[in-house]
C-alpha cells in the first residue's frame, strides 16, 4: 500500500519516499547545516589571520636580532671585502675580450721593445712577412734555384706523423 501511495504523489519508485521534504519543515532535512559551515568558515578566517599575524611579528623579531648580531667573524683580520681565489669569473668577458684583441692589434701594427734588457723588439706583422720573404727563410726550391728532388716511392711514415720518410710500394 505504500507503494501505490508513492505511485499516486507522482514518483516512481519507493525509494523516493525519503526525497520527500516532511510538511511541516521549511527546508530540506537531508541537506548540510548551513550554520556548521558558517561557524567553520569564520574559525578559519579568525585563526589565518592570527597566524600571518605572528608570522609578520617573528619575522621582524628575527630582522631586527639579524642587524644586532651583525659583526664580522671575529678571527678576521682585514675589513675589506675578500674576493674568492683565483681564477675568478669574468664580469664582463666580451669586454675583456674585446680589450685583449685591441691590445694585440697594437702589437701586431707597431714597433716596440718585447725585452730591453735583451735587446729583442717587435715589428709590424706586414714588415716582418716582407722581411722573411727577402732574406728566403721559406724556401721552397733548393739554393741553386732548382726544384727540389723527391726520390720515388718514399712516403711519410705513419708511425711518425710524416717527419720520417719510407719507402712503400704503390
Amino acid at each position: 500500500m505504500a507503494h501505490d501511495e508513492v505511485l499516486a504523489h507522482g514518483h516512481g519508485s519507493a525509494d523516493d519516499e525519503y526525497r520527500e521534504t516532511p510538511p511541516d519543515s521549511t527546508y530540506e532535512h537531508t541537506d548540510a547545516h548551513a550554520w556548521v559551515i558558517v561557524k567553520f568558515l569564520i574559525w578559519l578566517a579568525v585563526s589565518a589571520v592570527i597566524v600571518h599575524f605572528g608570522l609578520g611579528v617573528v619575522y621582524q623579531l628575527l630582522i631586527d636580532r639579524s642587524m644586532e648580531t651583525a659583526q664580522p667573524y671575529p678571527l678576521a683580520t682585514t675589513v675589506e671585502e675578500r674576493l674568492p681565489p683565483a681564477p675568478r669569473l669574468q664580469q664582463f668577458p666580451r669586454n675583456e675580450l674585446y680589450q685583449f684583441r685591441l691590445d694585440e692589434n697594437v702589437q701586431l701594427e707597431r714597433y716596440g721593445w718585447m725585452n730591453k734588457d735583451a735587446g729583442t723588439v717587435h715589428i709590424p706583422i706586414e714588415d716582418a712577412m716582407r722581411l722573411t720573404l727577402e732574406r728566403g727563410a721559406l724556401q721552397s726550391r733548393t739554393p741553386d734555384g732548382t726544384a727540389p728532388v723527391e726520390t720515388p716511392g718514399l712516403m711519410p711514415s705513419d708511425s711518425s706523423a710524416g717527419r720520417v720518410m719510407e719507402r712503400r710500394r704503390q
